[in-house]
């Protein structure tokens, strides 16, 4: 059996990644980065959502156009391969153009690690100033998350455990007593 194909780190240099498919294979690379990042989030609702993206899209981007909806898309990475978009909706009022602008978040970060889902918003929300993934964008990220670019490699090392590493079976329920 040849090494698993790690799609979400493609395009990483190879020493960076050389010790990936070892920790695979012992089913060590999700428990290290569950060590790394005990920390869960709060953010389980959408109104929660929408208040911390506005809570961070206040403190970094004041004059970045206003959101009109955050939400979990559980659809999102089976239909476009991403974890977050942020789409601006036109439509025409009278003789104006209004813009709508809205940010989902794909509904895995609701068991996400809360600095996973604080990097996949950041990124969302600098898509408000900067369209393309140059180099200003990431200035942006790194400006409103100091470790954007660890958060990112790790968050893409979860991704490979969660689709690669063997899950652990759950115990058995336990029987009653007098059960047969």
């Amino acid at each position: 059996m040849g090494a698993p194909e790690l799609s979400y780190l493609r395009g990483y240099p190879a020493e960076l990644v050389a010790d990936v498919p070892r920790l695979l294979a012992e089913g060590r690379l999700g428990s290290m980065l569950r060590g790394r990042y005990p920390q869960a989030h709060a953010v389980r609702s959408e109104t929660a959502l929408y208040d911390y993206v506005a809570a961070l899209k206040a403190r970094h981007l004041r004059s970045a156009p206003p959101l009109a909806k955050v939400l979990y898309d559980p659809r999102l990475q089976i239909v476009r391969n991403a974890l977050g978009t942020h789409t601006q909706v036109s439509r025409v009022q009278g003789n104006r153009l209004k813009a709508k602008r809205e940010i989902r978040i794909a509904a895995l970060f609701h068991d996400a690690p809360a600095a996973f889902l604080r990097m996949i918003v950041v990124h969302e929300l600098a898509h408000l100033k900067e369209r393309d993934h140059d180099r200003a964008f990431y200035a942006l990220c790194v400006h409103m998350e100091p470790d954007y670019h660890q958060l990112e490699f790790d968050l893409r090392l979860w991704l490979t455990a969660l689709e690669l590493e063997p899950q652990p079976t759950p115990p058995p329920p336990p029987r009653r007593p007098g059960a047969a």
